[in-house]
Formats: structure tokens, sequence, C-alpha cells
């Protein structure tokens, strides 16, 4: 017991020897006076047992939870005492020798970081790093996006990929007229959950062609031009999760004439920006076409995967406006969004971020490349 927990039982015994009346002096005619017995200076033994106490839990009823498809793999493989066990859950990546990689260029933003004796450990606001937000649109939207210099963009720092998305589809049922969202079938495990907690109705338009391994088109366009006016559909900006095909340029552009022309809301999923052709601008073609037509969007990045940043979880909602004053108050509504959700983001991970996109030699030239190779390098050796 430390000495700060000494002094409070000490004061609580002296209290309690003050408090309890004496007993009355014994009748014995013996000319001793036995002493009376100190109270207990455990401040437990003060408190009555509950009567409750006996019976079982109030959480008795609760039934085990299934394990998560995908981080169930990393608790069973973790369990496992195999020492030839190969993890094929969640994607991390890893040095030859099968041990968590973290990229130079990490390392060295966080020694830069470390050494800054500017650095304070402060609340973040609700919005988050203002860096990094300025950053973060610039990446996906380009830094010469009209929607950026003409202060069209709201966007908010997030808790990595599915933060973002969460926050986006809170936001949606709180203040957009349609609540049904429309997801590729397949998508990535988390997308259903997601939205359905956030307050929206899913159903799925198809996607992928199990017979020819690639897009179902057709089966894509038709869907969609059933959706009805106003719903909101959620694309993969690239490297789609899990199959890892994405439409070609010219099928972008038919697929946004369709949603443009329906008055549908596209809400891009960007996890592996640079991951599908190495170059960061050209995995955000598909986000860029669409801002470039004026129209609104959201979109949710994540830099779990293209800074191997899984544990820092960082991310970035972004919505894009018709109109600045729009983009203010959409601002204002998202931050009643994430105060009672988690109040503020973290500092370090968004703080790393920063650093890395204000030189976009070192994200471009080094972390996505070198992903993009260790990836190519892996697929042909199998």
């Amino acid at each position: 017991m430390d000495a700060a927990n000494v002094r409070g039982v000490r004061r609580l015994s002296t209290l309690v020897r003050h408090l309890i009346v004496p007993s009355p002096p014994s009748s014995s005619s013996s000319s001793s006076t036995e002493a009376p017995p100190m109270a207990s200076q455990n401040p437990n033994d003060l408190v009555a047992p509950s009567p409750a106490a006996a019976f079982s839990s109030v959480f008795a009823h609760v039934a085990q939870g299934p394990e998560d498809p995908i981080l169930g793999v990393t608790v069973a493989y973790n369990k496992d005492p195999s020492p030839v066990k190969v993890n094929l859950g969640v994607g991390a990546y890893r040095t030859e020798e099968g041990k968590p990689l973290v990229l130079n260029v990490v390392r060295k933003a966080e020694q830069m970081l470390v050494n800054d004796p500017s650095r304070v450990k402060e609340y973040l606001p609700i919005t988050g790093l203002a860096d990094f937000n300025k950053l973060s649109a610039k990446l996906i939207f380009g830094a010469d996006s009209p929607a950026i210099q003409e202060n069209r963009v709201a966007t908010v720092q997030c808790l990595s990929g599915t933060g973002s998305l969460r926050v986006g589809g809170e936001f949606l049922a709180r203040h957009y007229h349609e609540r049904t969202i429309y997801i590729p079938l397949p998508t990535w495990g988390n997308h259903p959950k997601v939205f359905t907690l956030a307050g929206l109705s899913v159903k799925t338009y198809r996607y992928y062609d199990p017979a020819t391994r690639g897009l179902n088109f057709q089966g894509l366009i038709e869907d969609l031009g059933a959706a009805p006016s106003g719903a909101i559909v959620l694309l993969h900006a690239c490297a789609h999760n899990p199959t890892g095909v994405d439409p070609t340029p010219e099928q972008w552009e038919q697929i946004r004439q369709l949603i443009r022309s329906k008055g549908l809301l596209p809400f891009f999923d960007s996890a592996y920006q640079g991951f599908a052709s190495g170059s960061l601008d050209a995995d955000a073609q598909s986000v860029r076409i669409f801002v470039a037509d004026g129209g609104e969007l959201l979109t949710a990045q994540s830099y779990a995967k293209n800074m191997g940043l899984y544990g820092e979880r960082v991310g970035a909602l972004s919505i894009v406006c018709r109109s600045a004053d729009v983009a203010v108050r959409v601002e204002s509504q998202l931050k009643l969004v994430i105060r009672p959700m988690y109040s503020n983001p973290p500092i370090h991970g968004a703080s790393i971020v920063a650093t890395i996109l204000k030189d976009r030699y070192y994200i471009s030239g080094s972390a996505v490349r070198y992903f993009k190779l260790y990836i190519a390098d892996l697929r042909n050796s199998y």
C-alpha cells in the first residue's frame, strides 16, 4: 500500500474511533479495567454486504459474442502455439521474418516529432489536427482542386477508415433526406455493420462476376439505375476490397453520369490510395472526376495501409459541398456527431501523417512505392 493510502486508512480509523460509543464499565469487582477492543483499520469491514451479493451476476444473461470474422483470425493466431503458423486475417505487412513492418519514413517522421521541443500533448479540436485535414483533402482531391480553392470542403480527422465511415453515416442519418445506402456485393465485411448502426438502411448492388473474375459492369449499372433518386452509393475509390477489381476510367465516367443523372449521393471509401496503380494521383481519379463536375460527395480516407499506421487509427472524412457557407454548416454538424462519440481524435498518428505529407517525396517516392513493389514481388512469388 502506498503512503497516500496508508494516510487515508489512518484518518478513517481515527474517525471511526471517535464515532464508536464506548461500552459501559464492567460491573466486575475486579480492580483492573479491561481496555476496549480496537476498531478494525480495514475500511471494508465497515461496509455491509449487498443483499444481492449472494445471487448471480446481473449480467448472467449476456451471451458469448462471436469473434469478428476478420480480427478474430488474429485472436486465434495469437492463441495457436504452432511455430509454423501463418496469419491470413487482417491485412498488415510483415518483414521476411514475419515481424511487423514500420516504414523508415514513419520512423523518421516520429523522430522529428520527438526532437521538436514545441510539441505538446494538449487536446486537439473536435475536428482534429488542422494541417492533417488540409493535407488529407489535397491528397485525395488534388492540390489544385476547385473545391478546396473555393473552401467547399469540410474535412474532419477521424479514427481511421472505420471511424470516418461511421461519422459520415451518422451525419447522413441525421441530415440527409434519404437513409438508404447501396454497397457493392461483395464488399468489406464491416461496411454493413457500420452503416446499419449509424442509422442507415443497407442494400447491395452487383459488382463482381465470379465467372469472368472481373467487374459485373452491366449488373452494376442496372442496379444503380433502379435505385431510388437520392439514394447513397458506397464506392471503393480504388483497389476494391475484397476483390481488387476496379472499373476502368471509361466505366468510372459512365458510373458518374448515371449517379449524377439520378441524383444519387456518392460516398467513397479510400483505404488503399496508391496501391492499385502505384500512383497516389492515379488512384484518386475516380474521386476527382466527381469533384470536377461540381457535385457533392463524401470521402472516407485511411492511412492504415498506405503508411502502415494500423494501430494509430488515422483517417479523415471529407464532405464536398456546393458552396463555402454550406461547408461551414456541415462542419458544425460533424462536430456535434463527433463530440459525444469520442470528443476529439488522437494527435500522434495525425502528426506523423502531416509531417510526411508536407514533403510529397517521402510518401510518393518511399512509402507507397515500397508497398507497391512489395505486393508485386509477393504476387510473382506464387
